[in-house]
């Protein structure tokens, strides 16, 4: 108590600077370049009135386009045929020529891939780039551009598989075979169920298992962020431009050079074992760029 008083006396009579010496008496380190805070400077009249004037025809302009879509919406399922009905051309032509003629059209055994892949092949097209293009968008929203990015406090898990034998030893044995069992879905999609959607689905998790026991630096070794980039936009060119030639063909009734091959081989049903491969590979790296962007949060 006596030495609190002397430190009062002594700051009353100039003695002794209590900001200097606080720290110190505190035994707290004394922080250095300290930023001061300043209240923002108000909104000008002028910007606040464009803004206001920006959010009206935003509203209005969303409205309308809202407006439109549904009336389209509802006019087109006015216009359908009843459902069931015989004289429907859902009801008296696809389906009929599906289950007649889809082995001689894709030689494929598998007709859902013939279906998936060849007769409604623009759809898995639109079906792909939306998988590409919610990458894109998750890549937008988690990567942080400012400066301070590195100054983002990462905390250590509770738990570490990498410290875990177990986890690590199991892992191991198990990778090749998820792998070599999602190549196989892939390639023998058009003969048997699986195909692109599943197999690339199998061998994302293999990858994301592989990270999630050995880490992020482990796994970009062999699927870096570039190359998950790289590898989904080739895939995606490549469906387009195999895939454009065969509407080209068929839209001009031009004979192509691709055949179907004998139904049950590896190497046959045209084009679909190719595009089974493109689809996989836009899948797996959807999956595992999903998952990296989701772990990691902003970087």
């Amino acid at each position: 108590m006596k030495k609190d008083h002397k430190l009062v006396r002594m700051w009353k009579e100039g003695d002794w600077d209590l900001y200097e010496n606080l720290n110190v008496y505190t035994g707290r380190p004394e922080k250095k370049n300290r930023k001061l805070s300043f209240p923002p400077a108000p909104m000008p009249e002028t910007a606040k009135a464009q803004t206001r004037a920006f959010y009206r025809l935003f509203t209005v302009l969303a409205v309308v386009l809202c407006a439109v879509l549904a009336s389209s919406l509802i006019i087109s399922a006015a216009v359908m045929p009843q459902f069931g009905a015989v004289d429907a051309p859902a009801v008296n032509q696809v389906y009929l020529r599906y289950a007649d003629r889809w082995l001689a059209d894709t030689g494929a055994t598998n007709i859902v891939a013939g279906v998936i892949l060849n007769y409604r092949a623009f759809d898995t097209l639109g079906e792909s780039h939306v998988l590409f293009a919610a990458l894109c968008a998750v890549m937008l929203l988690l990567t942080d551009c400012r400066d301070d990015r590195k100054s983002i406090t990462r905390h250590e898990p509770l738990f570490n598989p990498r410290k875990d034998v177990i986890i690590t030893q199991v892992v191991k044995i198990l990778i090749p075979l998820i792998l070599v069992f999602g190549i196989y879905v892939v390639l023998n999609g058009h003969l048997s169920p699986g195909g692109g959607f599943s197999g690339g689905t199998i061998m994302g998790a293999a990858f994301i298992l592989y990270a999630a026991a050995f880490g992020f630096e482990a796994s970009e070794r062999i699927l870096s962020p570039r190359v998950n980039k790289i590898l989904t936009a080739a895939a995606l060119i490549f469906y387009s431009l195999i895939k454009s030639y065969s509407f080209y063909t068929g839209a001009n009734h031009l004979e192509s050079f691709i055949t179907n091959g004998v139904p049950g081989r590896i190497v046959s049903a045209g084009l679909i074992l190719p595009l089974n491969i493109a689809v996989g590979l836009v899948v797996c790296c959807t999956m595992y760029g999903m998952y990296s962007l989701f772990k990691r949060g902003r970087t």
